[in-house]
């Protein structure tokens, strides 16, 4: 398996390998041997559309789950390659730009016989426009590893954390605005605390601090460390991030668009905010209530209790189970963890 996935490198970094098709025969011989009842797919990437293609040849049950965005990252990408064209006419081919990737990225999942989505709104999405049975699939959280225990920040300043890539779709630089109407405040110990993906700790700027990619343990410790998550991206689906954070006992304020909104409740285990001004709201009232500020993190800590893999996946299963063709799929699965001596004789 190391070898395979060193020399297919499929689905890497968001590229997409125009050549990815000299693959299929090594693929189709390799699904031949393992024989499957049904073939999931998660998106119209390099092994989504050889999943579909060798779905239908070998003849057997596609299931396809929503990931991603798609449509939005492609208009915000262009947005930002077409920044020196007047606004009315960036705003005409952004949009049109998404609208036209949305309908194909639609099509795609027309080929599954039923779908998933991490979130209601593309639950609703999906069913109205692929006719498709479309069900909710959550995502899930190590509470071990992301915990308030982790926590070994000590000083007064209070620290605002972000985890992700930095890229046109994730909104970051929404962050800098946030930085500078607080500095207009007068809070002058905040601090801003970036976990980004391929980035060095250079040019983050006063009060700032950009630690590169961060993993395992160190990861843990990063956002124990925070007393609010910042999540201003519009494009995700779900945010795993922001349920790290939630585990880790930090307060989360995401977007009030995109799937991670669905997480979270204002005033309750964290905020929704629509602007800049309303981020800056939400932490100063945080910095300036302690006591309230813990009991929100409780609250946001014990939100994500519930949301475990296995329920994750019990959920799929149960789909799977529904699908025709798919029962010997589903067996095959459980029968390992099956101990016959529980089961009376008959």
């Amino acid at each position: 398996m190391k070898n395979s996935r060193a020399v297919l490198q499929l689905d890497t970094n968001l590229a997409f390998d125009l050549l990815f098709p000299r693959h299929f025969g090594r693929i189709r011989a390799a699904l031949k041997r393992f024989r499957p009842d049904l073939v999931h797919v998660t998106g119209p990437g390099h092994c989504g559309i050889l999943g579909a293609a060798l779905a239908y040849q070998l003849g057997v049950p596609l299931a396809a789950s929503w990931h991603t965005n798609l449509h939005e990252f492609a208009a915000r990408r262009l947005a930002r390659l077409l920044r020196l064209f007047p606004a009315s006419v960036r705003r005409a081919l952004c949009g049109f730009a998404e609208h036209r990737c949305l309908d194909l990225t639609v099509q795609f999942y027309r080929l599954a016989r039923f779908l998933f989505a991490p979130n209601p709104e593309l639950v609703d999405m999906l069913t109205a426009r692929t006719g498709r049975p479309t069900h909710l699939m959550l995502r899930g959280i190590d509470t071990a590893r992301f915990s308030p225990e982790h926590r070994q920040h000590s000083d007064n300043g209070f620290v605002i954390g972000y985890v992700g890539r930095l890229s046109p779709e994730k909104n970051v630089r929404m962050l800098v605005d946030v930085q500078r109407a607080l500095a207009e405040a007068g809070t002058e110990d905040c601090r801003l605390l970036l976990s980004a993906m391929g980035a060095n700790g250079r040019g983050c700027g006063r009060n700032c601090t950009l630690t590169g990619t961060l993993r395992g343990a160190e990861l843990a410790r990063a956002y124990a460390g925070m007393d609010a998550f910042v999540f201003p991206s519009e494009t995700d689906t779900f945010g795993n991030v922001v349920l790290e954070a939630m585990a880790s006992g930090v307060l989360p304020i995401v977007a009030a668009g995109g799937g991670p909104k669905y997480l979270v409740q204002s005033g309750v285990n964290g905020f929704q905010a629509a602007n800049p001004h309303e981020i800056v709201f939400a932490i100063l009232q945080l910095q300036y209530d302690p006591a309230w500020r813990r009991e929100l993190a409780a609250n946001a800590r014990q939100a994500v209790m519930q949301f475990s893999w296995s329920s994750v996946f019990e959920t799929v299963y149960r789909q799977y189970e529904q699908a025709d063709a798919a029962n010997l799929f589903l067996r095959s699965v459980r029968a390992p963890q099956q101990n016959p001596a529980s089961h009376p004789a008959t």
